[in-house]
């Protein structure tokens, strides 16, 4: 005779635990889906506006004293005389196999060169991330708890103003303090062949420090609005009654509710920090990305633009799945039925 098999011991949690992982999955599953959406749209923008810039591409490539029958030669060579509709489904299909094309102007394979430029820009803005996140979450709490007190004031009056100002003007006073009057730090962010890591990180302090400008205030303020929202709530007030210390108030209750905001806030700041710094890259002379995608519109190579977009809009896509992952483990609502 067959041994029954033990029952369940709490049958209901495990259910509710399958209906909480299967409402995270169809809510990460969603945001991918659009992640991939908007790639593909990005993709066609990308390429529709490749077509739409002015000037012959066969002409940008050899010079403006050029023979015309060498510059039509290079753009049937270039395909740049097909029809716009197979020009795209042939570049979309190289480019999902990881062949972005040639560059034409350095006749050389356009994937070395985003690559590169993109692990630069990296190095620039993962190291402003690590710095500004943690002070902009940290001033916005501790604004929010001295609300209306000085510390407060100085903490969001100094915030907006350092982020009203642009990055361009931050940098070249910066430039002017610390590169050329105090000459404390190099004005080029790119460091000498063969320097330490040492060396390489001082080189990137002052292109760091625009950054943190701008992005302080604004992380800040998110963090401080979500902080006094959470400690205004009724959980809150629930568990100071229940008498637990203030600390463990403010790090189990507050500060989880309270940073759900400056998730995605910071996801978005990475994106930008590692792809969006063509004015930064450019006054510090910086070998990033940003600087990539804007020498490519200006020598009308477009097989190299149109790839340094699209990594760009690939890193913004990344970081905000991961933001949404991160949102859905620490917002117990997503894990809930219904709840995604």
């Amino acid at each position: 005779m067959a041994t029954p098999l033990p029952p369940m011991s709490n049958p209901t949690g495990i259910v509710r635990a399958f209906a909480a992982r299967a409402g995270v999955a169809r809510f990460l599953g969603r945001r991918a889906a659009w992640a991939i959406f908007s790639l593909w749209l990005l993709s066609v923008l990308v390429f529709a506006g490749g077509q739409l810039l002015p000037g012959d591409i066969g002409r940008a490539v050899l010079g403006p004293l050029a023979d015309a029958r060498a510059v039509a030669a290079l753009n049937h060579e270039l395909g740049a005389d097909r029809p716009v509709l197979d020009q795209y489904a042939s570049w979309i299909t190289h480019a999902l196999r990881g062949d972005f094309g040639m560059s034409w102007s350095y006749k050389q394979p356009v994937a070395p060169f985003v690559s590169d430029a993109l692990l630069q820009s990296a190095k620039l803005g993962v190291l402003a991330f690590v710095v500004v996140v943690p002070l902009g979450i940290a001033g916005g709490v501790w604004a929010a708890l001295h609300e209306g007190r000085l510390i407060d004031r100085a903490v969001s009056t100094g915030g907006l103003c350092a982020s009203a100002v642009p990055e361009f003007v931050s940098s070249i006073v910066l430039i002017l303090i610390f590169g050329v009057w105090l000459r404390w730090l190099p004005i080029e962010a790119t460091a000498p062949t063969g320097a330490g890591a040492l060396e390489q990180l001082r080189h990137l302090v002052l292109p760091v420090l625009p950054l943190v400008l701008v992005f302080f205030g604004y992380l800040a303020r998110i963090a401080r609005a979500g902080t006094i929202t959470a400690l205004d709530a009724d959980y809150t007030r629930t568990a100071i009654l229940k008498g637990l210390p203030s600390h463990v108030v403010i790090v189990r209750h507050v500060l989880r509710n309270a940073l759900l905001p400056s998730v995605t806030v910071a996801a978005t700041q990475l994106g930008y920090l590692i792809g969006g710094l063509v004015v930064v890259e450019s006054l510090f002379r910086y070998p990033g990305v940003g600087s990539l995608i804007f020498n490519a519109a200006k020598a009308k190579d477009f097989p190299l633009l149109e790839a340094g977009v699209l990594a760009v809009g690939a890193v913004y896509t990344l970081a905000n799945l991961a933001a949404d992952a991160l949102h859905a483990f620490l917002d117990p609502r997503l894990r809930t039925p219904g709840g995604a």
